[in-house]
């Protein structure tokens, strides 16, 4: 039964698992903001934000501005962009800064064009400002639309800098609806009609249907198998005991009880489902290694090992209780 359960349920859950998981990335929750220049939106917007329920991460970016070697003035014109907002680390950039504000990181495709063979130098913006290259970006999947990417954190901002791009994180796909909703209530800007916004609205339903119908499938296939394990394992153990049933019979006349009876049954089931299940989780993971097939979670293998003990017992109850209430006189007498 458990491998069974294992080659069908566990290979759609770990299949399941994998959609999901491709799903749930940040960029599948993501809400992208993006406001022309004079759209009115200032950096102040993050601190209205912030007070959104169901947020993993948010940072706004100003407009892109041109920048270039300073040791090539004439070379590539990459853009660069003023970004604001707290947690930079999951971008790569360093919690603690020596030069708050007045350093930037570059992506390496950003670098490449640069000419810069390591993140170490400085570049020149088109408003003749200078920054130094601190290091290398992680450009995650939610900002490789602004690639090349060459971002300088500002940690301290007065709240009336325009911002030009907007990025918010849900914590999870449920909730991108809502906080889109929520992030659009807070944005205040003075023409609304240059501001558009783009979700992810759509990934989210399709993980919604997706979980729904593969789960569905799956907790009906495993009651199912088990509802079948049960009542097999009943029939097989009433067998037992009809078969034995002098056996205990004697034990009853030398004093057992009726308790007794039924812990030896149980207990006695409970070891063979125990062993069943080892040796039936192994040899379906086994099966599944073999094939290259996905492996079901850790979470999923122990709460079927679990479900699959407890229906053994349950279903080795009511024969025990049978063999508990046989008669030492009737099954002793001798014809």
């Amino acid at each position: 039964m458990i491998i069974a359960v294992m080659l069908t349920t566990g290979r759609t859950v770990a299949a399941e698992q994998q959609v999901l998981g491709t799903i749930d990335s940040a960029g599948t929750r993501s809400i992208t903001v993006r406001a022309e220049q004079d759209a009115g939106i200032t950096s102040d917007v993050l601190d209205r934000i912030s007070h959104i329920d169901g947020i993993e991460w948010s940072g706004a970016f100003s407009s892109a501005i041109d920048a270039t070697n300073t040791l090539i003035p004439d070379g590539t014109r990459v853009p660069a962009r003023y970004v604001y907002g707290t947690h930079f680390d999951r971008l790569g950039v360093p919690r603690e800064s020596p030069v708050p504000g007045a350093l930037a990181f570059a992506s390496p495709v950003a670098l490449e064009q640069l000419g810069m063979l390591d993140p170490s130098g400085s570049i020149t913006l088109t408003t003749g400002v200078s920054y130094g290259i601190a290091g290398e970006l992680t450009v995650p999947d939610f900002l490789t639309e602004l690639q090349p990417l060459m971002l300088i954190p500002q940690p301290d901002v007065a709240g009336t800098e325009p911002v030009n791009v907007i990025i918010v994180i849900a914590e999870s796909p449920e909730l991108v609806a809502p906080v889109s909703d929520a992030v659009l209530s807070v944005l205040a800007p003075t023409d609304p009609t240059k501001v558009t916004v783009q979700t992810s609205r759509a990934l989210a339903e399709l993980r919604a249907l997706i979980q729904g119908q593969l789960g569905s499938y799956s907790r009906g296939l495993v009651l199912a198998l088990m509802a079948l394990t049960g009542a097999l394992v009943a029939i097989l153990l009433y067998g037992l005991v009809m078969m034995r049933r002098k056996d205990y019979g004697r034990r009853r006349a030398l004093g057992a009880t009726r308790g007794l009876i039924i812990t030896l049954l149980v207990t006695q089931t409970g070891i063979l489902a125990l062993t069943g299940i080892a040796l039936g989780t192994g040899t379906s993971l086994l099966i599944l290694a073999a094939g290259r097939a996905p492996l079901p979670g850790v979470a999923f293998t122990a709460a079927l090992a679990i479900l699959a003990l407890t229906t053994a017992l349950i279903a080795a109850l009511l024969p025990a209780l049978v063999a508990s209430r046989r008669e030492p006189i009737r099954e002793l007498r001798v014809p």
